[in-house]
């Protein structure tokens, strides 16, 4: 099971293994306060695609499908996360406004097709 909380909400054991997975530091936040496993950068879309999508909801389809693209040449961004999830709670910690359309949720999207078909490079 693959969760998503915002970095300004409190962590909770039901979160299991938690991994930032924003580019950028989240704004605010002391690294010492937030508990994760791992920050991983490249798991986030580039700086190129996340400047382009501004979190632009009419520019939410398009910006899954580069970011898709993104991840698929770069399984190595990922493939921790999969691993974590197919052993327990996992929780991809953004620092987005909108809770509909960010990268987690995409990110969300496209671990759980993997996690459905078996096989994290299909």
């Amino acid at each position: 099971m693959i969760h998503l909380k915002r970095a300004y909400d409190p962590a909770e054991p039901s979160d299991g293994t938690r991994f930032l997975i924003e580019r950028l530091w989240p704004r605010g936040v002391k690294k010492t306060s937030l508990p994760i496993e791992a920050w991983l950068k490249d798991a986030g879309p580039s700086t190129e695609l996340r400047k382009w999508f501004s979190h632009d909801p009419a520019k939410w389809d398009e910006f899954q499908k580069r970011y898709f693209d993104e991840l698929m040449a770069n399984p190595d961004a990922w493939e921790p996360i999969l691993q974590a999830a197919r052993h327990g709670a996992v929780t991809l910690i953004y620092s987005s406004h909108d809770t509909e359309h960010n990268n987690a949720v995409a990110l969300q999207e496209f671990l759980n097709k993997r996690l459905r078909k078996g096989s994290s490079h299909k």
